[in-house]
């Protein structure tokens, strides 16, 4: 028996950009272009001043690891060859939160504040790039 197909990110107007910059390796996040904030998931404003000028502006990809759940029972069959696998919220150097997975790290030795650093893995069925990251080797 095939597993499920897994659900795979599906690129919009608002979203297209950031997956573009995946696939070429780097990391995108919303700036506001009246009051200068950053922000992470896309809108089509900025939570912070409500204005509609928002872009995209690349950032280091350094991150330290806020908090952290092992997955080892998933809610799809899809993701049953992943588990366990640890689900991650990160606090980007820049001051953004966004939520991704720690890779290439044995889960008994996740922790909090990690320092962490942006790799880009492209998915086996699907053909998008996606941003996890790893333990960073040489942390600032």
């Amino acid at each position: 028996m095939t597993a499920p197909s897994r659900p795979v990110p599906w690129p919009d107007s608002r979203t297209a950009e950031f997956w573009e910059a995946a696939a070429d390796g780097r990391l995108l996040v919303q700036a506001c272009g009246d009051c200068h904030a950053l922000q992470f998931y896309p809108r089509g404003h900025c939570v912070r001043c409500f204005g509609s000028d928002v872009g995209w502006r690349e950032v280091s990809g350094r991150a330290t690891l806020h908090t952290f759940s092992v997955v080892h029972r998933t809610w799809s069959e899809a993701f049953a060859a992943d588990v366990p696998y640890v689900f991650a919220i990160v606090d980007l150097e820049e001051g953004v939160r966004m939520t991704s997975r720690v890779v290439d790290v044995e889960p008994e030795r996740v922790r909090c504040d990690m320092p962490l650093q942006v790799v880009f893995r492209k998915l086996e069925d699907g053909g998008a790039v996606m941003p996890f990251f790893i333990e960073a080797v040489n942390p600032l």
